[in-house]
């Protein structure tokens, strides 16, 4: 069992992070993150070029947090890689002794910062949560045995803010029956509304992580809220960190206030810091779970 199955089935709160593989070779800041966090944080996210902006394969990154004794999840997208490529890199990341997965479908390349990439999208979450479990079985996507099977601590994604829970439901319920043993949500700001959702979920019984994006000011708060679909930050925030004269500590505060909120209803905070990793440690403080 890997440390994050372990702590989502018996930690009161379990605590994950996001980091983004750099774009270059210079690991230096990813590997002096995680380190400083390694009390806080059972895992590490690495993302799968977030957001549709080159960066290097998580899969490297991932392998060399293990060699320095730290857990990692690999992101797996199905937006730049056909199944043969996918259950590829899902079987190698097995043998670099990487066996946490969070499955997506992954944003288009239009967004990003090589807009004219083709999209592949040949496996939607589903099928790459399949594949996956394909391979456990012993066998491919195309009934073709495998030498040796991997193991996996397979997860998704889900969408708190969406108009139709039921639908969103729904689609986390078919996520489970392909293989999905956890779920990491999108930004959560409103506990209000995180309490409609999780009791929209209360018959899927499986862990939940509440997703946090730390807010670094109030233009970033706008531009995610216009931007990127299902981020909806309430208008009051937005608010208290223009009028903030210090952004940084109201960040940290409003970000404690939001575990401290959710944490009774769910296993735990997914918190994604983008560069403001450094901070998680005074949000946890804030939170009451230091």
């Amino acid at each position: 069992m890997t440390r994050l199955s372990q702590a989502l089935a018996h930690q009161e709160l379990t605590v994950t992070a996001e980091l983004n593989p750099p774009k270059g070779i210079d690991l230096a800041d990813l590997f002096s993150a995680a380190e400083s966090l390694r009390p806080h944080v059972t895992a590490f996210n690495l993302t799968d070029s977030a957001a549709s902006r080159m960066t290097m394969a998580p899969i490297a990154a991932a392998h060399l947090l293990r060699d320095r004794g730290i857990e990692s999840t690999l992101q797996i997208a199905g937006r730049d890689r056909n199944r043969l490529a996918i259950q590829a890199d899902m079987l190698a990341a097995h043998a670099l002794g990487v066996e946490n997965l969070v499955c997506m479908t992954g944003d288009p390349p239009s967004g990003g910062d090589h807009p004219e990439a083709k999209a592949v999208f040949d496996l939607g979450a589903e099928d790459i949560l399949e594949a996956a479990g394909r391979l456990e079985a012993g066998e491919d996507l195309a009934g073709n045995a495998l030498k040796g099977r991997p193991r996996f601590h397979k997860g998704a994604v889900a969408n708190v803010a969406v108009p139709d829970l039921g639908k969103e439901v729904a689609r986390m319920e078919a996520k489970i029956a392909s293989g999905a043993r956890f779920f990491q949500t999108n930004a959560v700001y409103e506990p209000a509304g995180f309490e409609r959702f999780m009791k929209r979920c209360e018959t899927l019984r499986v862990p939940i992580l509440a997703g946090i994006i730390v807010l670094k000011s109030a233009r970033q708060a706008r531009y995610m809220t216009e931007r990127i679909p299902g981020v909806v930050v309430p208008d009051r925030l937005i608010d208290e960190l223009d009028r903030a004269p210090d952004p940084a500590a109201t960040s940290v505060r409003i970000a404690g206030d939001v575990v401290r909120e959710v944490a009774p209803m769910c296993r735990g905070a997914h918190i994604m810091a983008i560069g403001w990793e450094r901070y998680i440690p005074d949000i946890l403080e804030a939170a009451g779970h230091p």
